[in-house]
């Protein structure tokens, strides 16, 4: 089944067409801390700005490029990311997914996936009124 998932479709992984035109008329750029493999073509039209694609370790989400391959993808800069990072900051926290749409996602209070119930108004709204 995993053959046939490759084939038809798109949202879980790279397919079959992609895999091989990465093989074929990619070069391999690097890789990130989540799996995700970078490419860039091997031959660029005179004039035309280069070909640059990911196929990702897992689910297709964009979200799950980081910042500084972001950048390198809309041809920011030439230079891969790898090799011109500075070094991390303390502040600085690992990447978490885009949870929206899953079981993670946040529901505020009176979602109505936490029953729809909101708290009473507290007084402090005022509503205006044009003659004031």
């Amino acid at each position: 089944m995993a053959f046939l998932g490759k084939i038809f479709t798109w949202w879980n992984g790279a397919t079959i067409g992609t895999l091989l035109n990465s093989w074929r008329t990619g070069e391999k750029v690097g890789t990130d801390a989540q799996g995700n493999t970078y490419y860039r073509a091997k031959k660029t039209k005179e004039g035309a700005r280069e070909r640059r694609w990911v196929i990702y370790d897992g689910p297709n989400d964009a979200s799950r490029i980081p910042a500084e391959w972001h950048g390198w993808m809309h041809g920011s800069g030439d230079d891969v990311p790898e090799s011109n990072l500075p070094p991390a900051k303390i502040w600085e926290v690992d990447y978490t997914p885009n949870a929206t749409g899953t079981a993670d996602a946040y529901r505020p209070a009176g979602a109505l996936e936490r029953g729809g119930k909101r708290a009473k108004a507290t007084g402090d709204y005022e509503a205006w009124a044009p003659d004031s």
